[in-house]
C-alpha cells in the first residue's frame, strides 16, 4: 500500500525527497509482486516466486506514514491546526483515489464478466452496491451479498484499499489520542503493539505461513492487520521525535531502493522450530531493516538531477498506482486462469504490458484526476494561508 508523499502532508516545512523515491520504489516492486501473485493464483495457491516477500513493502509504507505525519503535524495539531481541518487534509489527500480505485474495479470487473472466481454470475444490483460500500469504505464482510467475488476480500473491487482502511483508522487513532502523548508514552505504545506482532508473526498465529494478514474481516485477520498497522506507524511517529540526520550520507536513495529490492526478493523460509523461520525474517525486516531504511533516507538528499528527477516522479505516482493497480491486475488473474498459464516465461510479454499499463495509469490518473479534483478540494473546503 503507497501513501502520499511528505510534501502533500506539510505545506510550508522541507519535505524528504529520499522518502517519496523510496515510497515510490516500494509502490513499483509491489506492482510486481502482484503480477507473481496472479501465477501463483492461477496455479492453485503455489508460492509466490522472485518477489517473494513483496507484501512487507506495506509494513514498509505504514512506518514511512507514521514518521512523515508525526514531523509534519506534530507540532501543529491541536495548536495552529484544529481537528477539522486535520481530517478534510487526510480525507482530500487519500479519499479521491479511493473512489477512483472502486470506479475502475467495477470497469474491470464487468471486463471480467461480472463473475465471482467460482464462476457465478454477479447481479448488478450487487455489483452497485458493492461500488458504493468501497466509496465510504466499507468493508465487506466475508460471504456478503456485495463480497462479489467471493473469496472474502474487505475490498473486492480493488483489494489492497484494506490497507488504506487501516491507514485511515491510524490517522483517526493520531489525531484524537496518539499525537498527544509524550515521547515516553509513545515508546510504550510502540513496544506493547510491537510485543503483540512479534507474537502474530513468531508463531504464524493465522496460519499463512507470512504475515500477509488484514486484508479480510474473516477471524483473527482484522486484529492482525491492526496490528501489523499500529506497530510501524507509531514507531514511523517515534523515529520522527527522535531524528537526527547522519552526516555525511551519499547514495542513500539507490542504497535503501537496493536494500528493499534484496529484501522483498529473499525466498520464503521454510520450517518451524518453537517459531517460524520466515516469521523471524519478516520480524527482523519490521522491526530492524525498515526503521533504520527510513533513518538513512530521511538523513540524504538527491545530490544530482537524476536522481532528483526520480524521485519526485516515482513519489508522485506511488499513491495513484498503488491505488489503481489492481483492477488491472484482476483482469489479468482471470486471463491467466481461463488459459492456465502459470510461469512468468509463457506471459512475459503481457506482463510486461500490465506493468507498464499501471504505471502509464497511475501518472494519468494523478495529472487528470487527482491533482485536479485535489486543487479544487482544497480551494472549496480548507482555509486559505495568511
Amino acid at each position: 500500500m503507497s501513501r502520499p508523499s511528505s510534501a502533500a502532508f506539510a505545506d510550508s516545512k522541507p519535505h524528504y525527497e529520499l522518502l517519496d523515491g523510496l515510497r515510490g520504489v516500494a509502490a513499483l516492486l509491489v506492482v510486481f509482486y502482484h503480477i507473481f501473485e496472479g501465477l501463483s493464483f492461477a496455479a492453485g495457491g503455489t508460492l509466490i516466486t522472485t518477489i517473494n516477500h513483496g507484501y512487507l513493502a506495506v509494513d514498509f509504507f505504514f512506518i514511512l506514514s507514521g514518521f512523515v505525519i508525526g514531523y509534519a503535524y506534530d507540532d501543529r495539531l491541536g495548536k495552529t491546526m484544529t481537528l477539522g481541518n486535520f481530517f478534510k487534509r487526510r480525507l482530500i489527500r487519500l479519499h479521491p483515489m479511493i473512489v477512483l480505485g472502486a470506479v475502475l474495479g467495477v470497469v474491470f470487473y464487468v471486463l471480467q464478466g461480472c463473475e465471482q472466481w467460482d464462476g457465478t454470475h454477479v447481479a448488478t444490483s450487487f455489483i452497485m452496491l458493492a461500488l458504493l460500500c468501497a466509496m465510504f469504505f466499507i468493508p465487506a464482510a466475508p460471504g456478503a451479498c456485495y463480497d462479489i467475488r467471493g473469496n472474502a476480500e474487505m475490498f473486492p473491487l480493488n483489494g489492497p484499499s484494506w490497507s488504506l482502511f487501516f491507514e485511515y483508522i491510524g490517522n483517526l487513532l493520531y489525531a484524537l489520542f496518539i499525537h498527544r502523548l509524550s515521547t515516553r508514552a509513545l515508546a510504550v505504545l510502540v513496544t506493547l503493539t510491537g510485543i503483540g506482532l512479534a507474537w502474530f508473526t513468531l508463531f504464524d498465529v493465522v496460519g499463512y505461513g507470512m504475515i500477509g494478514v488484514g486484508w479480510t474481516l474473516d477471524g483473527l485477520n482484522f486484529f492482525g492487520g491492526l496490528l501489523r498497522m499500529l506497530f510501524p506507524f507509531s514507531l514511523g511517529m517515534l523515529l520522527s521525535r527522535k531524528f537526527k540526520p547522519l552526516k555525511n550520507v551519499r547514495g542513500a536513495f539507490w542504497i535503501c531502493s537496493v536494500v528493499l529490492l534484496a529484501l522483498f526478493c529473499v525466498p520464503y523460509i521454510e520450517g518451524k522450530h518453537v517459531i517460524t523461520f520466515n516469521g523471524l525474517y519478516e520480524a527482523v525486516c519490521i522491526f530492524f531493516i525498515f526503521p533504520c531504511l527510513v533513518w538513512l533516507a530521511a538523513s540524504g538528499k538527491t545530490t544530482d538531477r537524476h536522481s532528483t528527477l526520480i524521485c519526485k516522479f516515482s513519489g508522485d505516482i506511488s499513491y495513484p498506482l498503488y491505488a489503481v493497480h489492481y483492477p488491472v491486475m484482476y483482469l489479468f488473474y482471470s486471463w491467466l486462469i481461463e488459459n492456465k498459464y502459470y510461469t512468468l516465461g509463457e506471459v512475459w510479454h503481457v506482463a510486461l504490458v500490465v506493468y507498464v499499463g499501471s504505471i502509464l495509469l497511475a501518472y494519468a490518473a494523478l495529472k487528470w484526476y487527482d491533482e485536479p479534483v485535489r486543487k479544487w478540494l482544497t480551494k472549496r473546503f480548507l482555509p486559505k494561508k495568511k
